[in-house]
């Protein structure tokens, strides 16, 4: 289905992302789901999205979108999700927006952002 799960201890399955939106840095598969899951925990993040931009060095950086609502930094969501995620895992760059484009049924358009990003290069 390419849909993506991770099993705990007691065997229970848990939704982690697409193999279609995995992003391959530093040689490790992130999911933009767990990135994103780990940005809606700091408050005053409304809304989230992970992406891969290509980066010389990492073959693709994560980057965050968000949107706030209050006053948050770059540092202030590096720092929460250099707590929270592994390092690799941790976004390199992060974009304030305030809306974010969403799909016909309601959804964050992450490949319409990421296209975005392309086409503003």
């Amino acid at each position: 289905t390419g849909d993506l799960f991770r099993t705990d201890e007691e065997g229970f399955l848990y939704f982690v992302g697409r193999k279609d939106d995995i992003i391959k840095t530093r040689g490790e598969k992130v999911s933009p789901k767990e990135v994103e899951n780990v940005l809606y925990s700091l408050p005053g993040i409304s809304e989230a999205a992970v992406i891969g931009v290509p980066d010389l060095i990492l073959g693709m950086a994560i980057k965050a979108v968000v949107v706030v609502d209050g006053h948050l930094t770059a540092q202030d969501v590096i720092r929460h999700c250099a707590r929270h995620l592994e390092d690799y895992m941790v976004p390199k760059e992060v974009e304030f927006r305030s809306e974010l484009p969403k799909s016909d049924n309601g959804k964050i358009a992450r490949r319409e952002i990421a296209a975005a990003l392309e086409a503003a290069e």
